[in-house]
């Protein structure tokens, strides 16, 4: 297969589509590299060239020919993916050429859009906020973060916040929020290199190593006054595990659950749900989806906690267009930290 590296002088689009339906681990074998044309775009419309592409466990669950929050992708679609990238041509009153965007872009270089159309719509990446923080700590990875600690969890000082997928984008920012809130953080991550980051630098009062250690007898011994918080982005027997120290009138977030996605059977569900009503307490599953008409009021607050230094994130930005089907996978196999990007080109 061979792939055109052309950027600056494009005739062509080109493209990574869905050509088959995962079972168990998505590898390339799923995707089909193809170039058409460059679409043109109509009333009210702009032509955006991709120019950073964001990698998220949900899209897994997309690719899937099954009810859900959004329609599955079609197959012989280009691969459904938040993006950034540049207006090149525009119809819309609200965009110029030029203009730094953030859509639902997908795996292709360009891509029609307009406000009103897809999960993101259209928008302008603020002045002075670069591409890789709107995709990240101030895109849906830090206002999933944001409003499912803050409106579900309800965090108050001196609680114990649980979080699984600590070293993960929306984990890693959950906690320090937890932080911000007074709060004692106990971090679930893979390795030690993990956990001596979410200590050392981003302020977690502990960590867990699912890898090499005991998760549950952990969580009795770093949650001595049991859990008020369980921000969970893993499911399966961690989520079992956690909910056997939960404390009263405790809640449980259910953000994802990605020990789960590349599953080729069903996942046995936690065992000890009688656990919630015995300590009166609350698990809900919220979609981020559902809080972006209130955007704003949580980029506000992120925006100032990094500007005070109270808040960090990290980008595990790859590049190539060739290598986008593996990026996917860095997030199942946790090669990545932080969030997962591909750039495909810098702003012309």
């Amino acid at each position: 297969m061979e792939y055109v590296n052309r950027v600056k002088y494009m005739n062509t689009n080109r493209q990574w589509l869905l050509s088959k339906r995962p079972f168990g681990e998505v590898g390339v074998d799923n995707f089909e590299y193809t170039e058409t044309p460059i679409p043109q775009p109509g009333e009210n419309q702009v032509l955006v060239r991709n120019l950073l592409l964001s990698f998220d466990p949900t899209q897994r669950g997309w690719m899937e020919d099954r009810e859900s929050y959004l329609p599955p992708v079609k197959l012989g679609e280009p691969m459904r993916a938040g993006s950034v990238g540049q207006v090149k041509l525009s119809n819309h009153p609200d965009f110029s050429e030029g203009d730094l965007v953030q859509t639902t872009g997908g795996w292709q270089d360009f891509v029609v859009a307009s406000p009103e159309v897809g999960p993101m719509g259209l928008s302008k990446v603020p002045d002075g906020i670069q591409p890789e923080m709107m995709m990240s700590v101030l895109g849906v990875t830090g206002l999933t973060a944001y409003w499912g600690l803050l409106d579900l969890g309800e965090p108050q000082p001196g609680e114990t916040v649980l979080v699984s997928g600590a070293a993960g984008a929306t984990g890693s920012i959950a906690g320090q929020i937890a932080k911000i809130k007074s709060c004692r953080v106990v971090g679930i991550a893979g390795g030690a290199e993990k956990c001596s980051w979410l200590v050392e630098e981003l302020g977690f009062d502990e960590a867990i190593d699912y890898k090499n250690e005991d998760v549950g007898r952990r969580i009795g011994e770093t949650c001595p006054k049991r859990v008020d918080v369980y921000f969970d982005n893993v499911g399966g027997t961690i989520l079992e595990a956690a909910l056997n120290h939960l404390n009263l009138k405790s809640r449980v977030v259910l953000c994802g659950g990605i020990s789960g996605y590349n599953a080729t059977e069903p996942v046995p569900g936690p065992a000890n749900l009688m656990n919630l009503v015995v300590m009166r307490a609350r698990m809900e599953g919220f979609i981020v989806l559902d809080y972006m008409d209130r955007a704003g009021i949580a980029n506000q607050d992120l925006l100032g906690w990094i500007k005070e230094g109270k808040l960090q994130f990290q980008v595990d930005v790859q590049e190539g267009f060739e290598n986008i089907p593996e990026t996917l996978n860095r997030l199942f196999s946790g090669k990545n930290k932080g969030k997962q990007l591909l750039k495909i080109d810098d702003p012309s």
